[in-house]
């Protein structure tokens, strides 16, 4: 083994892990007319773009430098939102791989002019992975589970990982077969 090697080892053994709460983050913002669809509730791709953006952060957090959306899982839309709610995404890192990271996204709103308890409106999972200047993978800390409600969100992370790298190991063989049967070109 070269010495090259063995700091590149090392290096990876090295990163220290990072609380979940370290990059925990909340966006909020109030939807105007601007954010409707022809229904006039708020447009679900304004709420993508939401979780997006508070995913993204804390996915730049916790991995202290640019990260990428890879993969968006699940997004599920619970309630309509509409023009002058406040809206509330709050993201975590759930779990860490090598270089790739689940944030959990949850979507709440409230009336801005009612002192009524937020509610829950939506929900996603999303996939980043860090980045270097030139695009490349990087290595990301490992992400520490503080409470039991952050270790069952981790072990969660997992079982979603598992059904999506076999997903698309299954559609991979599909289509690899559909093409020596010459079904696909």
């Amino acid at each position: 083994m070269t010495d090259q090697a063995t700091r590149s080892e090392r290096s990876e053994e090295e990163i220290p892990g990072k609380l979940t709460a370290a990059s925990r983050t909340t966006l909020s913002h109030i939807m105007t007319g601007s954010d409707t669809n022809l229904l006039g509730t708020v447009h679900g791709g304004v709420i993508m773009k939401l979780v997006d953006d508070a995913a993204g952060a804390v996915a730049g957090r916790h991995s202290g430098g640019p990260a990428v959306t890879a993969s968006m899982d699940e997004m599920v839309f619970l309630e309509p939102v509409r023009v002058g709610d406040l809206v509330h995404v709050r993201a975590q890192v759930n779990w860490t791989g090598r270089s790739s990271m689940e944030v959990g996204v949850r979507v709440m709103a409230e009336r801005w002019n009612e002192s009524t308890p937020a509610q829950q409106v939506g929900s996603a999972y999303l996939v980043f992975a860090a980045v270097d200047a030139d695009g490349k993978p990087r290595r990301v800390p490992p992400v520490i589970p503080e409470t039991e409600r952050d270790k069952r969100r981790y072990q969660e992370a997992q079982i979603r990982r598992t059904h999506r790298l076999a997903r698309r190991r299954a559609i991979k063989e599909l289509r690899e077969k559909r093409v020596a049967d010459g079904i696909d070109d």
